[in-house]
């Protein structure tokens, strides 16, 4: 068991962690960061960024996330770019372990995120960035007076897909069933608009085109018929969901039924002394500069927990 009892521990990186990580390590509480199995979260697998404030001409994904990464290695803060393996929160202090090795802490910071869910095709991963995307927020600009498809059939499906359409000249929702599982005024407003189309009982049998490194059309699938056809679009919205990281903490904090944790009272869960930022809280805006704001809340409250 390891003797040293850190201040804070952040679990997770990406905006919210890296956030919280500056704070904690301004606030001369020298926190240990978990990068995690992705350092620096879902940004990194993102093209350009234009909406994050500070950044006139926009930045890549990857290196906003680096340039945060720098910011709190300027601050006695410590990385470990491993993955946290299992958690101990009840009792004090808390415990995590990395495989074998044990680690301490008065106050712990989840900043694990979600993961958008994927079709898990070859193409779509080598497309992603290139034309296929999991965020209309993030890069519905780029597509202005362009051709798209929306992936899936629930609200976040038809909610992306109105959105798309101040964008895109039209947006066809993608659905492999003949009706959507979304609500009653979700599908009226998307079912409404002159910009969308349908493509009941579809799936997505190829992305065109890996080989030019973005995407130039779809060929869809009929499940019923078996019949295949050809839309010549430039981008694709996968809208199928998204899962928060939170599996290690099950039985251990209140979540909701999705698998998000709830926050108690500003950032502390249901466990006081452990926190939690970004994604893995946040179903609803998913944005970077979101998520960097509840990593500083994070880092204010753990900081004020430890005084108290």
């Amino acid at each position: 068991m390891a003797d040293k009892v850190h201040d804070v521990v952040i679990i997770g990186s990406g905006p919210a962690g890296y956030t919280a990580g500056i704070y904690a390590a301004r606030a001369n509480l020298k926190p240990l960061m978990f990068a995690g199995a992705q350092p620096g979260g879902q940004l990194t697998i993102t093209t350009e960024v234009e909406n994050f404030p500070g950044f006139a001409e926009g930045i890549q994904g990857p290196q906003l996330m680096d340039e945060m990464r720098k910011q709190l290695e300027r601050f006695d803060a410590e990385i470990v770019y491993d993955v946290v393996t299992k958690v101990d929160l009840s009792q004090r202090p808390f415990r995590m372990w990395v495989n074998d090795k044990a680690y301490q802490s008065k106050t712990i910071i989840i900043s694990t995120g979600a993961t958008a869910k994927l079709l898990g095709r070859d193409d779509e991963k080598q497309l992603m960035g290139h034309g296929v995307s999991a965020c209309a927020t993030c890069d519905g600009f780029f597509y202005r007076d362009q051709e798209i498809i929306v992936v899936g059939g629930g609200d976040s499906a038809l909610e992306e897909a109105t959105f798309l359409t101040k964008f895109a000249s039209k947006v066809t929702i993608v659905h492999r069933r003949d009706e959507f599982r979304a609500s009653k005024i979700m599908q009226d407003r998307a079912l409404s608009h002159d910009k969308i189309e349908v493509a009941w009982d579809s799936v997505i049998e190829k992305i065109h085109d890996p080989e030019k490194n973005n995407v130039t059309g779809v060929t869809l699938k009929n499940v019923k018929t078996g019949e295949l056809r050809q839309l010549p679009v430039t981008g694709v919205f996968i809208a199928i969901g998204h899962h928060p990281n939170t599996a290690m903490f099950k039985g251990q904090l209140e979540m909701d039924e999705d698998g998000y944790i709830i926050n108690k009272e500003r950032t502390m869960t249901s466990v006081p002394g452990v926190f939690a930022a970004g994604d893995v809280v946040d179903k609803i805006y998913r944005q970077a500069i979101t998520a960097a704001g509840m990593g500083c809340q994070a880092a204010l409250d753990a900081e004020r927990y430890i005084e108290n």
